[in-house]
């Protein structure tokens, strides 16, 4: 096992060092977790292949945060941003520049901005026609009439500098029932009725799908969300050609065009690569190669990206919880403190662990595998403590009577006498590990949580499928071949059921 485990953390760190090299010759594009994010990182991406260079999306990374360190960072080379973001979340701190010196500011970090794409992404807050015309609202300010209305923002709407905290100060707005949604299901909860009021962008498809209204925001309070790239200021020298390309989008697309473009991606379920490569045929004349793979081939992908993930993270977990559940068992006081460190992590929310690690280790595989690796530890210590702590006391005292040292007592006695304990824990961690490892693909680790995102974003219930029917029957194999394997890593002495008398 020690063998196997060297060799997948050898793989990992070789993996990891081409990817390093692979950056002087590869462009990295990100888009966020939003359709027309993922539609402008495509575009980018057919661009920079037609100018011959390596190319790679990350697409559906997360937040704004992510991209944005992900870029500093230089995980990815460009990005899809929208200037409002820019001058209100990323640099907050300078809330006194104008758009024309964001340019300046960005280059202190070695980040160059693109002219503007042609289109305002505002956003906008909205509700259904059919409620607002009843409620006689056409308006933000209108909504402090109606406290009881229920709100839908999300998640990183509810904490942005430009977002509710703002709105509501500056609207002085009651409401109490607020909470926090992923974009994409905010729109089901309005038609649902599970919210009345929710944050929009101004070009999405479902504004006229829904039959909603996006009220005035009569006081002012969002700036302009004027669609540009961010990229590494290093690409003037690496790659001009590429920016050349990127540069000729300025203006190119209309407010229109991209409501459009979205909705065939929403509402029609053409991939976005598609839609991208015609962008481009009909504004550039390009006709770049559209790939697409087949569902196998993309299961294969998912399969081989979620393996990694579990199998380095768990045999890491496995390698360094038994011995801390060994010195829990044999030290009291150690043993309150390993208990503790390894009961408080299991208590960070999974996603805000993985979130944690970008810093520290960057986007994709990397820090997912961390987390992993932190997460099953819990299970694992518990019960390789219980199962040596709890041994029946004449079993103990034999063992002492007999002689025999502390290492041959533990190797020969409560190692085997509390496997049967030990293999449940490790079986209760694969199995986590396996579910919680969906997540890692909002930082780029891929896995079956691509194909889950891709679905949830475009209400596509096949893909989500396609991510959580393998997902499943990967824990169901998992935990199958863990109770195979009693057969062969329990004592045969402790497979039989205690006989009772007739």
């Amino acid at each position: 096992m020690i063998r196997i485990f060297n060799g997948l953390v050898i793989l990992l760190l070789g993996s990891i060092m081409l990817q390093a090299a692979d950056k002087e010759i590869t462009i990295h594009v990100g888009s966020k977790k939003f359709t027309e994010n993922v539609i402008l990182g495509e575009v980018a991406t057919l661009l920079a292949t037609e100018a011959g260079y390596s190319v790679k999306h990350r697409k559906e990374l997360g937040g704004t945060r992510i991209l944005w360190n992900a870029l500093v960072q230089d995980e990815i080379q460009v990005y899809p941003e929208y200037s409002g973001t820019i001058l209100k979340e990323i640099l907050y701190t300078h809330p006194a520049v104008q758009f024309s010196e964001l340019n300046k500011i960005l280059n202190r970090f070695g980040i160059s901005m693109s002219a503007p794409l042609g289109f305002n992404n505002t956003y906008a807050i909205g509700m259904k026609r059919s409620l607002a015309k009843t409620l006689h609202i056409t308006k933000i300010s209108d909504l402090q009439k109606h406290p009881q209305l229920a709100f839908g923002f999300t998640n990183e709407f509810m904490d942005r500098e430009d977002g509710w905290p703002g709105l509501k100060q500056k609207y002085r707005l009651r409401q109490q029932n607020v909470r926090g949604l992923d974009h994409d299901l905010a729109y089901r909860g309005l038609e649902s009725g599970a919210v009345q009021v929710i944050d929009m962008y101004s070009t999405d498809a479902e504004i006229a799908y829904y039959h909603l209204l996006a009220l005035e925001d009569d006081l002012g309070y969002f700036p302009e969300y004027q669609a540009v790239y961010l990229y590494r200021s290093k690409l003037k020298q690496s790659a001009p050609d590429f920016l050349k390309k990127l540069q000729q989008l300025s203006g190119t697309i209309a407010q229109s065009e991209m409501i459009q473009m979205n909705a065939r991606a929403k509402l029609d379920k053409v991939s976005e690569r598609a839609i991208a490569a015609d962008f481009l045929k009909s504004k550039f004349d390009i006709q770049p190669t559209n790939e697409t793979s087949s569902l196998w081939q993309d299961l294969w992908r998912h399969t081989r990206d979620h393996l990694i993930l579990v199998l380095i993270s768990l045999l890491a977990a496995i390698l360094t919880a038994i011995p801390l559940g060994i010195i829990a068992a044999k030290f009291p006081r150690w043993g309150k403190i390993i208990l503790s460190f390894t009961g408080v992590i299991q208590t960070i929310p999974s996603l805000a662990l993985l979130v944690f690690m970008i810093p520290f280790l960057g986007i994709g595989g990397a820090p997912a595998i961390v987390a992993l690796f932190l997460y099953s530890l819990l299970p694992i210590v518990r019960n390789t403590y219980s199962g040596i702590h709890d041994l029946a006391s004449p079993l103990r005292e034999a063992a002492l009577a007999l002689g025999l040292p502390a290492w041959t007592r533990l190797r020969w006695i409560e190692m085997p006498m509390a496997s049967r304990t030990i293999l449940a824990g490790i079986k209760t961690s694969a199995v986590i590990n396996v579910g919680t490892a969906t997540l890692g693909a909002l930082i780029g680790a891929g896995g079956y949580g691509q194909p889950i995102l891709t679905g949830i974003r475009l209400d596509d219930t096949g893909l989500i499928l396609q991510g959580a029917i393998p997902a499943a029957v990967l824990a169901l194999l998992v935990q199958w071949l863990f109770d195979l394997s009693e057969h062969f890593l329990v004592p045969k002495g402790l497979k039989f059921s205690p006989q009772t008398d007739r």
